[in-house]
């Protein structure tokens, strides 16, 4: 039997997956290639239908360190004393609260409790979608905490930051700590291509929202990493090239109540990838 470069891929994946969800090996650390600078993490997002605890074991699982919160894992009208309570555990768990989101700010008030609630839990970054009047009130409130702010595209539907180049056009001017989160599968789902953007865009580029999707138009369904549509690879190499040093994570939107062997592929195949290149 002979295979084709994306077929090893893929089979490369499938094979970390398992590798990944085997008991003995549920704690140990991915392989880091000397290649590339970034930090794969996990966006909580994905364990959506599962308590904060679970997620941080499923994380741990994943062999994954690093993490961002949706607000269903730590609810953004929580006390501080919560708060903190919750960084705590995800610290002790060995995991790093890198970030929330995505968080909509579309009142001054959701911006105030937005940088109140990342700085209380001492997240390095806000993953938000500010509505454009309130840029000038989260650029005051990026240089009061030094918490970066990475601003999400939505593809289709989104009337704010549909592109990458939309959130660029909005914050080019401002502070440089104001960003973009770049949602490839939305970027996908436009008819984009994410490896041109992030050429263009690399030093505005804090986050990445990793995923793939069944087709390139806007009904388009998200999959396992390396079962769509989307050019993973030409993409990572793209990331390597430009020297990107944030983060990178996984939002794995399918099977929302059971993601962790969908999770566990997408991981094995973008490790399988990393390594190859």
């Amino acid at each position: 039997m002979t295979l084709n470069r994306k077929d090893f891929l893929r089979t490369a994946g499938l094979a970390g997956a398992g590798m990944i969800l085997a008991p003995h090996l549920s704690s140990s650390k991915p392989a880091r290639a000397s290649k590339y600078t970034f930090q794969l993490g996990l966006a909580s997002y994905t364990f959506r239908e599962f308590s904060l605890d679970t997620t941080i074991e499923y994380t741990k699982r994943l062999g994954i360190s690093k993490i961002a919160l949706k607000s269903m894992h730590l609810p953004l009208d929580s006390s501080e004393a919560d708060i903190k309570a919750a960084a705590k555990k995800i610290a002790d768990a060995g995991l790093e609260l890198y970030g929330a989101g995505v968080i909509y700010m579309k009142t001054e008030a959701e911006v105030n409790q937005a940088f109140a609630y990342a700085k209380a839990a001492g997240m390095k970054m806000i993953i938000g979608v500010p509505n454009y009047d309130l840029l000038p009130l989260a650029e005051k409130k990026v240089k009061e905490t030094d918490i970066k702010l990475a601003i999400h595209n939505h593809g289709p539907g989104d009337d704010l930051y549909r592109s990458p180049k939309d959130v660029y056009e909005k914050v080019k001017g401002l502070d440089k700590r104001i960003g973009l989160c770049m949602d490839i599968g939305h970027v996908v789902r436009i008819g984009e291509d994410p490896s041109v953007w992030a050429e263009k865009f690399k030093d505005r580029i804090y986050d990445i929202h990793l995923k793939d999707e069944d087709k390139a138009q806007e009904d388009g369904k998200p999959l396992e990493i390396g079962r769509g549509v989307t050019d993973i690879p030409a993409f990572l190499k793209t990331m390597i090239k430009v020297g990107y040093a944030g983060y990178m994570s996984l939002e794995y939107e399918k099977d929302g109540k059971d993601p962790l062997a969908g999770a566990a592929e997408s991981f094995g195949y973008v490790r399988g990838v990393l390594k190859v290149i």
